[in-house]
């Protein structure tokens, strides 16, 4: 046992000692696709909004898809983590990690889209829901206000539930490392030495944690989704979206989580510890939503067809048959056709099946979500007031680089925070 301890232990700090150039080499990389969405933002400070191809009756289009994209991918951490801990689920302890990280770092970027979407983003304090001399905010009618409630509530606890259990690993790190960086990480430990009383206050507070940010979870794409459901657009003002978006929340965060797990098992050599199992039960995870998805984008589309109201009818159309029906049937295909067909059965259910059809569901929410704003502000009740929206390139590059900041942050966390639990795997 102690031998295993040992190899666990230095295989699970090795990315953290040992730097090679092909790290570097990657970081470059990704840092010069982030400055093509920093240089794209500059720009659109600099002309305005106008660079960008919205125009009435299209006010919310890729920054706003986004924004919901990145919140549902956040639910990929907490939600799941915080589930599987509550339930004891053994096979766990070396994806709670991967997934928490994913939330707070996604949480990050998707709440930069509204302060992008004011145009001025110095403005950015009218986002919050500040007492006023005139008395007219907070307006606690407004989205806006729900937005931030919920977001900073969940960011905050995100953080947390993520920084508790690796306090263990900074001690751990602290034993292991001398100089500067055994000063840093004795800091970030909290004095802990592992005796019996923090242990169980450590396990308590996790406890606590897992509770409570189950239906924080919840509620916040849950509100994402009244930012729409609030709005007399068709197709918008329906009671499903609250448990839609949350599964489609969930949906997409599992994909994201299978993406990375699969990284770092090739890039990090994690083979050892993250094995087929753990692909295979979040397969199954993200079979089970698939299909909750697919009842869920049906159930809409039903009531909507069956009820024939003359504006929905319009935007139904559109995303069927007329210009959206390209994007709609990719998002069918990817979201629900593919991985039912490879995750239904054993044999295609191996780490390269799951990674294929996660990548799918990724491209396929993100679709979902664009799917949702435009062909509805596009097509909204009177003809004479329909228009067009076609994304140009600020606003590409900058959708872009998001993804390019999510691996960045993820490559960066993993150099200095061991990426799978080495406390929970011991004791595991």
């Amino acid at each position: 046992m102690s031998q295993y301890s040992e190899q666990l232990t230095a295989d699970l700090l090795r990315p953290l000692v040992k730097t090679s150039w092909r790290f570097w080499t990657l970081v470059v990389l990704l840092l010069g696709v982030v400055s093509l969405g920093v240089g794209s933002f500059a720009y659109q400070v600099n002309k305005g909004i106008g660079v960008w191809g919205l125009n009435w009756p299209v006010f919310w289009a890729f920054d706003i898809t986004n924004f919901v994209f990145w919140i549902g991918i956040s639910h990929a951490g907490t939600l799941i983590s915080a589930i599987l801990r509550l339930v004891n689920a053994e096979w766990r302890r070396p994806v709670t990690r991967c997934a928490e990280v994913i939330t707070a770092f996604a949480l990050m970027i998707g709440a930069m889209f509204p302060i992008v979407h004011l145009g001025r983003p110095w403005l950015f304090f009218w986002l919050m829901p500040y007492p006023t001399e005139r008395q007219i905010w907070p307006n606690f009618r407004s989205p806006l206000v729900w937005d931030f409630f919920a977001i900073s509530t969940y960011l905050t606890g995100s953080v947390l539930f993520l920084l508790l259990p690796t306090i263990p690993d900074f001690a751990l790190v602290r034993d292991k490392t001398t100089g500067v960086r055994r000063r840093i990480y004795a800091i970030l430990a909290l004095g802990w030495t592992g005796t019996t009383k923090q242990w169980q206050r450590l396990e308590s507070a996790m406890q606590i944690m897992a509770i409570a940010i189950v239906p924080v979870a919840v509620s916040v794409h849950t509100i994402v989704s009244y930012d729409f459901a609030m709005a007399p657009v068709p197709m918008w003002h329906s009671t499903i979206f609250g448990p839609y978006f949350v599964a489609g929340a969930i949906f997409s965060g599992i994909a994201a989580l299978i993406i990375a797990m699969a990284a770092l098992r090739k890039f990090l050599h994690l083979e050892p510890y993250l094995h087929p199992v753990h692909f295979e039960n979040l397969g199954k995870l993200l079979l089970m939503m698939s299909l909750l998805w697919g009842y869920f984008i049906f159930g809409e589309r039903l009531t909507t067809w069956y009820g024939n109201e003359a504006s929905e009818m319009t935007v139904f159309w559109q995303t069927q048959r007329l210009s959206f029906a390209p994007l709609y049937w990719t998002m069918v295909i990817v979201n629900f056709v593919i991985p039912v067909t490879i995750l239904s059965f054993k044999k295609t259910r191996t780490i390269a099946g799951c990674v294929v059809a996660s990548c799918g569901v990724v491209v396929g929410m993100w679709l979902e979500r664009f799917l949702i704003i435009v062909p509805a502000l596009s097509h909204k009740y009177l003809a004479y007031s329909w228009g067009h929206y076609r994304p140009r390139t600020p606003e590409i590059l900058l959708f872009v680089s998001t993804f390019g900041a999510m691996v960045l942050l993820y490559v960066l966390f993993s150099k200095v925070v061991p990426i799978i639990s080495i406390w929970e795997m011991k004791i595991g």
